[in-house]
């Protein structure tokens, strides 16, 4: 049975401070769901295709850092019960990914980046920006935002190593996610960002990719 009751703002403000301690410190995250790797097998890589393969999915976990930032953001200004619903029930989603990453990592003998800190606050500023200039342009900028992010799927799926079929398994699984919250939130009542926005949402992804991948 769903609950009625409504969150207060400090329970909202209290409910985010729980978030940025489960995304920011290690191994706090705890999944809702299984990771796909679980079922794959671990095949030898050799040193360089198993740093290479860290790289990237370091890459994907600090994209996960920012997603849990723009929803919490989003969620803490979001003008709609329902649309801070849609948020919160994403935010959970990309728990996952962000667990599933983080655990990948550590298998792969590397790290979280360093920098993932200071890209949490600064994906906060832009999605609490999104989520009090209107419900349309939040959601609008979720759809862009995710879309954005099954390109860099598609393209570091691509790019991994031929053995890594855990970190693939996991990868295929967000591309599934991320592209069912694109979707839903259009169908919400996003807008479709135009091109210009989307080329300077794609520069600010490159700066992050090259700062992550070996930090």
């Amino acid at each position: 049975m769903k609950s009625t009751r409504q969150h207060t703002p400090l329970d909202r403000l209290l409910i985010s401070a729980d978030t940025v301690l489960r995304t920011l410190v290690p191994g706090a995250a705890e999944p809702y769901r299984p990771s796909p790797a679980r079922q794959e097998e671990e095949l030898d890589m050799t040193p360089a295709e198993q740093k290479h393969a860290a790289g990237l999915m370091r890459i994907n976990h600090t994209g996960e850092v920012c997603a849990q930032a723009l929803y919490q953001g989003q969620a803490l200004t979001a003008q709609l019960p329902e649309v801070r619903e849609q948020m919160d029930h994403a935010a959970k989603e990309e728990i996952d990914h962000l667990a599933w990453c983080e655990q990948r990592i550590r298998q792969l003998g590397s790290r979280p980046s360093l920098l993932n800190p200071v890209f949490y606050g600064l994906s906060f500023g832009i999605g609490a920006a999104a989520g009090a200039a209107g419900d349309k342009y939040s959601l609008g900028f979720v759809a862009a935002t995710e879309q954005q992010v099954c390109k860099h799927l598609d393209d570091h799926m691509q790019h991994l190593p031929y053995n890594d079929k855990k970190s693939r398994a996991i990868l295929e699984q967000m591309y599934i996610d991320e592209e069912q919250h694109a979707d839903q939130a259009l169908a919400a009542g996003g807008i479709r960002f135009p091109v210009p926005v989307k080329m300077a949402m794609k520069v600010m992804s490159k700066v992050m990719t090259k700062s992550v991948y070996r930090i």
